[in-house]
């Protein structure tokens, strides 16, 4: 594989992993309120394919910090003392993840088109 492809492959492979960390903080963010429900953590993994060296995102997991314990005596899931398990996604932590996650697909897209210049440039030099 030449190396303008491997650039297009590693960069495609980080635009891959960085929409999918994405979509799960928006999945925490919408389910915030949610009783019960524990923020998905996502971890990175390195994956070799034919393509070259790329990344993935790694197994699924759930955060296994306690859940709120939240008092409203007249919540459908409350207990006999009037408590119910909350969520534990924290929004301030959800928005840096996902700031994170925006600039990193940004940063893989910029290479993504420098890879693309760079083979634009080639093309043109084999053309004279």
């Amino acid at each position: 594989m030449s190396d303008l492809s491997l650039g297009f492959s590693i960069a495609a492979s980080g635009l891959r992993a960085q929409a999918m960390r994405l979509r799960h903080v928006s999945e925490n963010v919408a389910n915030i309120d949610t009783p019960g429900f524990r923020r998905k953590l996502t971890t990175f993994e390195p994956a070799s394919s034919d393509g070259g060296p790329s990344v993935q995102l790694g197994p699924e997991r759930l955060d296994p910090s306690e859940l709120p314990r939240i008092f409203s005596p007249g919540h459908p899931m409350a207990d006999d003392q009037g408590y119910y398990d909350g969520s534990n996604v924290n929004l301030i932590v959800e928005l840096a993840d996902a700031r994170e996650a925006q600039r990193s697909y940004e940063a893989n897209l910029r290479m993504f088109d420098q890879s693309r210049q760079m083979a634009r440039n080639l093309i043109e030099l084999l053309k004279r």
